[in-house]
């Protein structure tokens, strides 16, 4: 038998949750003062998070459950912060699967449409969720070789309208293919996070938007948020032109995109890859990017 008991104040789960969520950043590779500050930042809101106690039968504490919900694109997304249990006091993971069930009932209740977790390692118990995303991230200390005749520039004003309608396109198609929305739901996001993501355009604040070339031509786009971690970039795009796919310029725009990571001063870099796109991951794997946390989600 298990039970749940909400538990009223942060102080009642949140350390232990923060302790456990940086300790699997920083195994998965994420630096320490990045974890710490990755973990502070969704915990932000963690006042408005709903949290419950797993009980055994004899009402002893063997785990707890943390939820949230929130918008996604005009409709409300439950999310599982931390569902956790004591393996020792759990051996079999059978409050773990109860815990689950009450998370996606109490998910149901506040109306969610979609549950979805992070997971920072592979868990069974979430394996038929379809993976919506990856966190990737990869220590620069050793960067990529930058091929013979590939070279980086920054992005020029006569050239910014043309890559934000091109980039959007692309982005909503990203959405789509993860299965996140409808169509116009898609362009809605994209056209919103372009908007708040490069509020001064090309001179936001800690922004590199560059040229990728091979030969002297221009081969792709890499758009870079320096600092967005302690001593990590944040790739939100860094992507090779159709024409150019299938000759290598993969490899070629990765370790572009990573020198000029290096040439800002920091010493990582993460982005996020969509669910579906196994082409992108598959790169992504072969260069040297662990995954730091996969997004994964289902329909109540």
């Amino acid at each position: 038998m298990t039970d749940f008991a909400l538990l009223s104040t942060p102080s009642d789960w949140l350390p232990e949750l923060r302790r456990r969520l940086v300790e699997a950043y920083r195994a998965n590779g994420l630096p320490a003062g990045a974890a710490e500050a990755f973990v502070d930042q969704r915990a932000e809101k963690a006042d408005g998070w709903t949290a419950a106690a797993v009980l055994d039968a004899d009402g002893r504490r063997v785990g707890q459950v943390v939820l949230s919900t929130g918008d996604e694109q005009g409709r409300l997304l439950g999310r599982i912060r931390e569902l956790w249990t004591d393996p020792a006091l759990d051996p079999d993971g059978a409050h773990r699967r109860a815990a689950l069930a009450w998370a996606r009932g109490w998910c149901a209740e506040q109306g969610a449409y979609r549950i979805s977790v992070g997971l920072t390692a592979p868990d069974e118990l979430f394996a038929d969720y379809p993976v919506r995303g990856q966190a990737r991230l990869k220590d620069l200390t050793d960067p990529a070789e930058v091929p013979a005749g590939a070279s980086h520039r920054p992005l020029t004003e006569a050239e910014y309208e043309e890559w934000v309608a091109e980039g959007m396109e692309r982005y909503a198609g990203d959405i789509l293919r993860a299965g996140s929305g409808t169509p116009e739901q898609a362009r809605r996001k994209a056209e919103e996070d372009y908007r708040q993501l490069l509020p001064q355009g090309r001179e936001t604040e800690q922004t590199a938007l560059v040229v990728l070339e091979a030969d002297g031509e221009a081969i792709g786009h890499a758009w870079l948020k320096h600092q967005h971690l302690p001593g990590v970039s944040y790739g939100y795009s860094l992507d090779v032109a159709p024409r150019f796919r299938g000759r290598g310029h993969g490899r070629a725009a990765m370790a572009l995109g990573e020198q000029a990571v290096r040439a800002a001063g920091d010493r990582a870099l993460m982005f996020t890859v969509w669910g579906g796109n196994e082409v992108a991951m598959n790169l992504y794997t072969a260069t040297g990017y662990r995954v730091l946390e996969e997004t994964r989600s289902q329909d109540l």
